[in-house]
């Protein structure tokens, strides 16, 4: 097995260790784990809704963050200066991969909102501009910090799933964007000094501490996806 290329985030802990090196750096490129957490965010607005629930539109909102949040988002990121996944992708083919993800993420969204949800068209109008202000640094990078991250991949993503059940923003859409905003903040919160750390050498003085780090990300991420869990089991019985 190839070794992990220094100074990248290719030594996180979700970072396959088996398989080819390309597989292994594409895999970790969706951030899959943090992509799923996304996703449920949507699955938990969804199922707080006081509506009967409209599985096929849990289904595909999901699949809309899946893609342009786990493949697009995390590509266009990948373009950055610092290139924290190395080289094994150029720029263009990066750009490649992004538009794979946004396309059919983008009609898909766009025609359940038409059918369904036109509210959710103002909700996407505002994930598509984090999407490229937010990874790609726009305006300065005004954008491109901690708060905005937990509001555009929490917080909306809950009121997202709500609304296309329900065409409208309820308490529970708010009460909801609350536990997505906080769970995401603290996510990001400690996945910045981890990332840090891990793009180090080697040194044991630094192992407890990214152990420590690792486990917060992996709670966070087990936290939602749990949520999501138990309303879907709860909203089936």
């Amino acid at each position: 097995m190839d070794e992990a290329p220094s100074g990248t985030r290719a030594s996180e802990w979700y970072v396959p260790k088996f398989g080819p090196r390309r597989f292994r750096l594409l895999l970790g490129l969706t951030f899959f784990p943090y992509t799923l957490m996304n996703a449920s965010y949507t699955v938990v607005g969804a199922l707080l809704s006081p509506s009967a629930v409209h599985w096929d539109r849990v289904a595909a909102l999901a699949a809309v963050y899946l893609l342009s949040v786990g493949i697009s988002a995390h590509a266009l990121d990948a373009t950055a200066p610092n290139r924290p996944w190395g080289e094994f992708l150029t720029r263009r083919q990066l750009y490649v991969v992004a538009a794979s993800g946004l396309v059919p993420a983008f009609a898909l969204g766009l025609f359940y909102a038409i059918v369904y949800a036109p509210l959710l068209v103002a909700v996407g109008v505002v994930e598509a501009f984090f999407l490229f202000a937010y990874n790609l640094e726009l305006f300065g990078g005004r954008f491109h910090t901690d708060l905005w991250f937990a509001f555009s991949w929490g917080f909306l993503p809950v009121v997202a799933g709500f609304i296309l059940q329900t065409n409208q923003v309820g308490a529970g859409a708010l009460a909801g964007g609350l536990f997505g905003l906080s769970t995401a903040y603290v996510e990001i919160n400690a996945s910045r000094p981890y990332k840090a750390i891990k793009s180090l050498p080697t040194d044991l003085s630094w192992s407890d501490l990214a152990a420590g780090y690792e486990r917060i990300l992996k709670g966070v991420v087990a936290s939602v996806l749990s949520v999501a869990l138990f309303l879907c089991v709860y909203r089936l019985i």
